[in-house]
């Protein structure tokens, strides 16, 4: 597992991902995540993360494969189903869902999704049974 700070890192990378892949990161996109964000407990650190992103002109390719390899070293987390939350809540944020979104959103789950199932077939992940 992963330091906190370096997932929620993550975390504003993929959401930068979802903003730009329209071209555009959108005031809306950016009031939206603020407004969702703000009872996190990450919450500056996400949005640092997806401002600088954003400040630096990175492309979405680039953002997006930094966060799941970070996902992906950081194994299975109850967080992630709060990112997806997010991320589809930026997507719909400016004119709805674009198929540039909806691929993100779906190759996120899908990637994180098989990475674990063969970590688990592997014996790499700690399974608990009762006894």
């Amino acid at each position: 597992m992963i330091k906190r700070a370096k997932l929620y890192d993550a975390f504003g990378e993929l959401l930068y991902a979802i903003a730009i892949a329209d071209g555009e990161v959108q005031e809306e996109e950016v009031r939206t995540l603020k407004h969702v964000l703000c009872e996190h407990p990450w919450a500056r650190e996400i949005e640092w993360s997806f401002e600088y992103e954003n400040q630096k002109h990175h492309s979405l390719e680039e953002a997006y494969q930094k966060a799941v390899d970070v996902c992906k070293e950081n194994g299975p987390d109850p967080e992630y189903h709060y990112l997806l939350d997010v991320m589809i809540k930026v997507a719909e944020a400016f004119g709805g869902i674009i198929p540039q979104e909806k691929r993100i959103i779906d190759n996120f789950k899908n990637e994180l999704m098989d990475r674990f199932m063969n970590d688990l077939k592997d014996n790499k992940l700690v399974t608990f049974q009762n006894e």
